[in-house]
């Protein structure tokens, strides 16, 4: 009797192991009734429903603007309102504080002003001889390397080995071994580069300290992108207003982000004759797919303004500089901008560039490459600015 007793318990527990399953699964589909999921692959799961709503209502392209300069003034005033809050500006004080003979040009470690909260160093380099001299602003990349960033494209003085040594090894690795600073300096540019907050002198949070400088700077009315735009908007005032350049000609030059950098400062600054922009380009909706560098927070804090997409996308924001001279370089094997996205970007800019019959002014071009600023696409650049300053 107790062993039949057993034995009937024992097929009810079966029983109940196999109908768990079925319960879960019908449970789930009545709970799904009632909600729709949350998050996968760092996206919700409305990503696309939201996407579709992004028609830009700003674009140059949309049909809603027949006056190209009256756009350029909205659309530009919309993209600073995204900046968020500005820091104040205040006189730049600059003071030399060493200098460094290298052959054709002096390099100067200099500190100023860059906003009335932040007294930052930098790097300037002039060519010898008689100026005034076209310039070039020379904006860092990111790359997840925070221990040196106007180092990435200027040579660093030689007082911190470990920082000559960091310099050097990154710069074998994303640009062939080449300081492009110190490249256009020897052509007669004279050069600025400083940090971005979190970068080298300006450092202390890292990689992963990057969304708590967004959540701080938010906290306090300003995003962490916006004080970087903000922050190159016044390195471009300072530069143009050095004596030894000529104010007529200067540029911005920047890979990865600073590239976005470079196209961006191009479009807010009336400084910037024109913009050299090497492997950052392409549509939002193109980088926000799973697993996309977007995607993933962190560095995108950077670039990312509050707001900014409900007007406008990259193409449209960059073609704020249109009729400017403007070069982009994107490499066809560069995982984080995949080709069809930066294709439809560059037709995006094509197309504007075409409408203010300025389409001699754009380039665009694909390498055979990664992510990378390579000498073959440096030598290209140089000859392209040497071409437009010759104008």
């Amino acid at each position: 009797m107790i062993v039949s007793k057993y034995s009937c318990m024992k097929k009810l527990l079966i029983c109940m192991l196999m109908l768990f399953p079925q319960f879960l699964w019908s449970q789930n589909i009545k709970d799904s009734i009632y909600q729709t999921n949350g998050i996968h692959n760092n996206l919700p799961l409305f990503y696309k429903s939201l996407e579709v709503r992004l028609t830009y209502p700003l674009s140059w392209l949309s049909g809603n603007f027949n006056d190209f300069h009256s756009w350029r003034a909205t659309a530009r005033s919309k993209v600073m309102e995204c900046l968020l809050k500005s820091p104040l500006s205040c006189p730049f004080d600059p003071i030399v504080i060493a200098e460094q003979d290298r052959g054709s040009y002096v390099a100067h470690k200099i500190v100023f002003n860059i906003t009335s909260d932040s007294r930052v160093l930098g790097y300037l380099l002039v060519p010898k001889g008689k100026g005034p001299f076209p310039a070039v602003l020379l904006l860092h990349d990111h790359g997840a390397k925070f221990d040196i960033g106007k180092e990435k494209m200027v040579e660093p003085f030689a007082d911190s080995l470990r920082r000559m040594q960091s310099a050097r090894a990154w710069v074998d690795k994303n640009y062939s071994g080449r300081f492009v600073g110190d490249e256009l300096a020897k052509r007669g540019y004279v050069c600025f580069a400083t940090d971005a907050l979190n970068w080298s002198d300006r450092g202390g949070g890292g990689n992963e300290g990057q969304q708590a400088i967004a959540s701080n700077l938010m906290n306090v009315g300003m995003s962490y992108a916006g004080l970087i735009a903000w922050e190159d908007i016044h390195a471009a005032e300072f530069l143009a207003t050095r004596p030894e350049v000529d104010s007529t000609k200067v540029f911005a030059l920047g890979f990865s982000m600073g590239s976005f950098r470079a196209w961006q400062v191009a479009a807010l600054s009336d400084r910037i004759a024109g913009s050299v922009s090497i492997c950052w380009f392409a549509t939002r909706t193109g980088l926000l797919v799973p697993g996309g560098n977007l995607t993933r927070g962190q560095s995108s804090f950077t670039t990312t303004h509050p707001g900014i997409a409900n007007y406008l996308d990259y193409a449209d924001i960059a073609g704020i500089a249109c009729p400017k001279s403007m070069l982009f370089f994107n490499g066809e094997q560069d995982k984080l901008f995949p080709m069809a996205s930066v294709k439809e970007g560059y037709a995006k800019l094509r197309i504007i560039w075409d409408s203010q019959n300025a389409g001699d002014k754009l380039v665009t071009k694909f390498w055979n490459t990664g992510h990378t600023f390579n000498l073959e696409m440096q030598d290209e650049v140089f000859h392209w600015l040497d071409k437009v300053c010759e104008k």
